[in-house]
């Protein structure tokens, strides 16, 4: 019965080691490493730019026109991207997302409050305009109001229509 149980004990180390000797020890996977993964990942609007120059020849108007696909490009208007972070910048971000216009914040408390809030943002339009911003606004407890929630919008829009005029040099 000795030798049986030295049997599976050499087997599984083994295998172990077998296994333990594939990942390559130096973040390779699959003999790629992390960055080199992410560097092959595409996204639809160059999986679409390939497309199209593959299918026919370019000239120089291409420089001039606009031949996105509207399915497949999404824009965001920057001033609006830049006031949420500005007029929010003391709830920390978890996640920014500037091909789908999605910031997501943690919980944070305003200067002078005392209620920790967290807050989703999504931009889905390239026009400052109200109907291009939507603000999710949380509490621990919960939703907060709809005047507070329509109060960071406003102060959001605000802030949008001060940077545009101020890099429009108005």
């Amino acid at each position: 019965m000795g030798s049986k149980t030295m049997v599976r004990g050499i087997t599984a180390l083994a295998a172990v080691a077998f296994v333990a000797g594939c990942g390559g020890g130096d973040g390779t996977l699959f003999g790629q490493t992390r960055d080199e993964r992410i560097a092959a990942q595409e996204n639809p609007r160059t999986i679409a730019r390939a497309q199209r120059a593959n299918s026919r020849q370019s000239s120089l108007f291409d420089l001039f026109s606009n031949a996105d696909d509207p399915n497949v490009t999404l824009e965001v208007n920057r001033y609006l991207w830049a006031a949420s972070l500005d007029v929010l910048s003391f709830l920390p971000v978890q996640n920014a997302d500037p091909f789908s216009g999605v910031i997501q914040f943690g919980y944070g408390t305003p200067p002078g409050g005392g209620r920790a809030y967290q807050a989703t943002v999504l931009i889905q339009d390239p026009a400052l305009d109200a109907r291009s911003l939507n603000v999710a606004l949380r509490t621990r407890g919960g939703a907060v109001s709809r005047e507070t929630q329509r109060a960071i919008e406003d102060a959001i829009l605000t802030r949008a229509r001060q940077l545009r005029v101020r890099d429009s040099g108005l």
